[in-house]
């Protein structure tokens, strides 16, 4: 029985999760596993109504789940960073979710603004080190509103937070085992004191620990242009927080749109949360025309984690078959089926899969 804690969250959120939970209900009858879940109001309704983002009594109660499926959080009357601090960089800070998973992968049938570019090319996976860095909160701001403020964020880099983070990678390369390519995404020429560990730890770990994995380096910037011209070098990317955040949304576009990016927040030793990465589209929010295929691509990732191979399996093919033959653009609005209609589509394809339990 697997125990998965559901935030619905804001705008778009609660619409798509909906279709994920209902696609989660389909792949369980066919593959048959049980599970069952809790439902939490955390997101800017209930900041709004009660002041309070996210209580510590709640990190305690998530502990206890398997997994969380999350919709998105954002709010248009909250201000920018309150939801996203206090319930976003709070979960996975406290929770310890130290990698966030994003594979980008160009579906058959999907349009991708790379021309000549297809399924074949576009295939890897970004392993962004999620709890450290630029988003761990260190510096603050001297004389703020004069002309002589200053400002200063530090980007915080252990060994112990950068090795689990390669090690991770390392692994995921191996059970992959597709060019069996590690890519280290970095600015060794600029940003020298926190690149130089990472760097040193890239070469160390895998020299003793993982000498069937192939090793390479590249400034952030040329894997920007990289991506885009030559997807199809690249096997596992691992990088840092704040360029992994940076080059996964690029990772979005060249795969077909924030429509069917999903990504996982995991912790390997415990619990993960798993969410479309496009936000809450508020201007979108009760029209039923929001894409919902990348919350049940979240919802397949944490199949995965979850062991669930087989469902996760029968999952991505039903997605597949409903993207490559049905869905005229993963655009809101331009589908050419409604939100509701979409997770119908995928169910339906759900039951027409073979699987057995995982």
């Amino acid at each position: 029985m697997h125990k998965i804690a559901v935030i619905p969250g804001d705008g778009t959120g609660p619409e798509v999760v909906a279709e994920g939970l209902k696609v989660l209900k389909a792949v369980s009858q066919k593959v048959g596993f049980r599970y069952e879940i809790t439902t939490f109001d955390f997101g800017g309704e209930r900041y709004l109504r009660t002041g309070e983002t996210l209580p510590d009594s709640a990190i305690g109660e998530l502990r206890q789940f398997d997994a969380i499926y999350l919709g998105a959080i954002g709010h248009p009357d909250v201000k920018p960073g309150i939801l996203e601090k206090g319930i976003l960089l709070k979960l996975r800070f406290s929770l310890d979710q130290y990698i966030n998973l994003r594979p980008v992968k160009l579906y058959p049938g999907v349009w991708t603004p790379l021309r000549d570019k297809g399924p074949e090319d576009i295939d890897f996976v970004v392993v962004r080190e999620n709890t450290e860095g630029l988003y761990a909160g260190a510096g603050g701001v001297l004389k703020r509103g004069s002309p002589d403020e200053v400002a200063i964020q530090e980007s915080i880099n252990t060994r112990k937070g950068v090795e689990r983070c390669l090690r991770y990678a390392f692994q995921f390369c191996r059970q992959r085992n597709r060019k069996k390519t590690l890519t280290l995404c970095g600015k060794t020429n600029v940003l020298t004191y926190a690149f130089d560990l990472w760097e040193r730890a890239f070469h160390e770990i895998g020299e003793r620990d993982y000498p069937d994995i192939k090793r390479q380096y590249a400034h952030v910037d040329a894997t920007c242009m990289w991506m885009v011209k030559n997807p199809e070098w690249f096997d596992v990317i691992v990088t840092d927080n704040m360029f992994g955040d940076i080059i996964t949304d690029l990772g979005a576009i060249i795969q077909g749109g924030l429509g069917v990016a999903a990504g996982g927040n995991i912790n390997p030793e415990g619990v993960s949360m798993f969410e479309p990465i496009g936000g809450s589209a508020p201007k979108y929010a009760g029209k039923g025309v929001i894409n919902p295929m990348a919350a049940i691509s979240a919802c397949q990732m944490m199949l995965e984690v979850l062991g669930e191979k087989k469902a996760a399996q029968a999952l991505e093919k039903a997605i597949i078959e409903v993207v490559s033959t049905k869905l005229k653009s993963m655009s809101a609005g331009k589908m050419g089926y409604s939100t509701s209609q979409v997770g119908d589509l995928v169910a339906e394809a759900v039951d027409r899969t073979e699987g057995e339990s995982g």
